[in-house]
């Protein structure tokens, strides 16, 4: 008998909803979804950003990102593989109106993947104090089968299950 991949959302996102902020609870939410992205100002006010180079010309303060929602997103458009790509969405607020976010550098080991994200400053700018809230899409590496798996993104803890349930 196959086994179809599926994330058990309801699961995962009720026992786990106070490590990575509040989440949508119902599998249709588009932030939920794989793949799913807005462009520009999405409905809930955070804006989509990329992780962008930076002017070599200028010096740079580099300072941990913050952010307020970590949402896991595993591809489930792979239902009949052993494995998934997992894609993570990042919501969060720049504290000025010069930050930028930086880089985004993981490492898995087993079952967890420890990553950073990095946001910069230029030194020599003065800028206004304003908050700009942004979501950012980012790809987890390698692929993820059947399990329970732990994101630790910037010393933040965020929980999350892949697991296969079974197709008629």
């Amino acid at each position: 008998m196959r086994a179809s991949l599926t994330l058990l959302m309801v699961a995962c996102l009720g026992f786990f909803g106070a490590c990575s902020g509040p989440v949508a609870t119902t599998p249709t939410d588009p932030d939920t979804s794989f793949g799913h992205r807005y462009e520009g100002e999405a409905p809930d006010g955070y804006n989509a950003v990329t992780i962008s180079v930076p002017d070599e010309e200028l010096e740079f303060a580099y300072f941990p990102a913050t952010f307020d929602h970590v949402i896991v997103r595993p591809d489930l458009m792979q239902l009949q593989t052993d494995t998934v790509s997992v894609e993570i969405l990042v919501k969060g607020s720049l504290p000025d109106a010069c930050m930028e976010l930086h880089a985004f550098d993981q490492e898995r080991t087993g079952n967890v993947v420890t990553a950073t994200l990095q946001m910069r400053r230029p030194q020599s700018r003065v800028c206004a104090s304003v908050r700009r809230p942004y979501r950012l899409y980012l790809m987890l590496e390698d692929s993820f089968v059947q399990g329970h798996y732990t994101l630790k993104l910037n010393g933040s803890i965020i929980p999350f299950v892949v697991q296969y349930i079974e197709s008629d």
